[in-house]
């Protein structure tokens, strides 16, 4: 019975340590109370607790985190009233402020981050509202950031998500927008138009210039082909005269090679004035040397037929 009494309290032991044996994990820390009171920060791996006397009074998470509060009525410097909800990025970095220094720190930060939104916004005008979004964002931040320092939380981003003003504005707002796009469709349609007609302006422009040159380019061709006919036409006329003159040195060698007497120069004399009887001249001068050689000729036929 000794030894049972013995091997329950060991395994009793045994259980009870390794109930109060933790492990953190990565990105977590425990805040440890001893005897009611703040006694330290486990931070990542093994630990071991004194049992009923040490007790885990936390897990914090060490990850950034992302809370997502729902819209919050504001007020502009133009009495306009719009809805706003933020996007608030946050990080713990001292695990015991965030567990003593204020109570759900969480619903904390949403009521400054309203409180902060409808300061901001009240200085601000509608359209500027609308169109500074960065800027409200980066006052919003610096602001939520020194205000949880003191919670042990770092207040790394805030966006606002959604900016919903009043019904009849988004109306307005639509009209404006779809005049907008409409003039905007104005002047692409007229400045298409503008260079549809500076594009036909010029199709016709370079025909032009080209109907010109192709004028230009042809009157050239015609000249030089009238240039080369003439230029044929002297050359033939040079090879005419330059034959006709070859033809007659070659008669007239042959005259004197035959030593022809006076008689027959004076009839050949007369055969080329009769050639020239036979063109178009209506007046024909005799030469004197020429006068007498129809008797000529009439001796030179009876001396033949003698």
């Amino acid at each position: 019975m000794g030894w049972v009494f013995l091997a329950v309290i060991v395994i009793a032991i045994v259980s009870l340590v390794l109930a109060n044996i933790r492990v953190v994990p990565q990105s977590k820390a425990f805040v440890i109370e001893r005897l009611g009171t703040y006694f330290g920060t486990w931070e990542t791996g093994l630990h071991v607790k004194i049992p009923f006397i040490d007790r885990i009074a936390k897990v914090v998470s060490l990850k950034e985190q992302v809370v997502d509060f729902k819209p919050q009525p504001v007020i502009t410097k133009d009495n306009v009233t719009m809805q706003i909800d933020t996007v608030v990025f946050f990080q713990i970095t001292d695990p015991k402020l965030y567990t003593y220094g204020v109570e759900s720190p969480i619903s904390a930060i949403e009521n400054l981050s309203a409180t902060t939104l409808r300061n901001i916004i009240g200085e601000l005008e509608l359209d500027s509202t609308l169109t500074s979004r960065d800027t409200i964002n980066a006052k919003i931040r610096v602001i939520l950031d020194e205000a949880t320092d003191p919670w042990g939380i770092k207040v790394n981003r805030v966006e606002l998500k959604n900016i919903i003003p009043p019904k009849e504005i988004q109306d307005a707002m639509e009209k404006q927008m779809k005049a907008e796009r409409q003039r905007r469709e104005a002047i692409l349609t007229a400045e298409g138009e503008k260079a549809s007609r500076i594009l036909v302006a010029e199709g016709h422009k370079e025909s032009k210039i080209l109907e010109a040159e192709a004028e230009k380019k042809s009157a050239i061709l015609r000249a030089e082909a009238v240039k080369e006919a003439k230029i044929r036409e002297a050359e033939g006329e040079a090879e005419a005269i330059r034959q006709v003159q070859t033809a007659t040195a070659e008669a007239i060698k042959l005259l004197n090679e035959a030593d022809a007497n006076e008689a027959v120069i004076k009839l050949k004399s007369l055969e080329a004035f009769a050639k020239a009887a036979d063109g178009q001249a209506t007046k024909i001068i005799i030469p004197s040397e020429i006068q007498g050689l129809a008797g000529l000729a009439e001796g030179i036929t009876e001396s033949v037929k003698k």
